[in-house]
């Protein structure tokens, strides 16, 4: 009997010596498994707040470019006012030069007229 149970207590040291290692091997490769998914999260959380600061920036970019497309373009209400204004001044302009040959033909027989006369005495 001591044979036998030398041999069974062999035998389940053997399996509870192949459990460990089979369990001792799983701990390994679940805890590489934790070191490379930390790894990564720190990387991943490194890429997500360089993206982050890239997207302040060109919200930035983008509110000057609005900014200066806003002072210094013009909209098409503010381009029909600014027509509007010139056409006005143009025809009063127009007015203007249309009758300034009939004041100068005044002014030239005013000048005529007072050729004509005769100096007073």
């Amino acid at each position: 009997m001591t044979a036998d149970f030398n041999s069974n207590v062999a035998f389940v040291i053997t399996v509870l010596m192949a459990a460990g290692g089979i369990w001792w091997r799983i701990e390994a490769a679940i805890k590489a498994a934790r070191d490379e998914v930390k790894k990564d999260a720190a990387s991943a959380h490194a890429k997500a707040e360089t993206v982050a600061a890239m997207v302040t920036l060109h919200q930035h970019q983008l509110a000057e470019h609005k900014l200066h497309v806003a002072e210094t373009y013009i909209t098409k209400a503010g381009l029909r006012e600014f027509r509007d204004e010139v056409m006005t001044g143009v025809r009063d302009l127009k007015g203007s030069v249309s009758t300034l040959h009939e004041r100068m033909d005044r002014f030239i027989e005013g000048d005529k007229m007072a050729r004509k006369r005769p100096p007073e005495t």
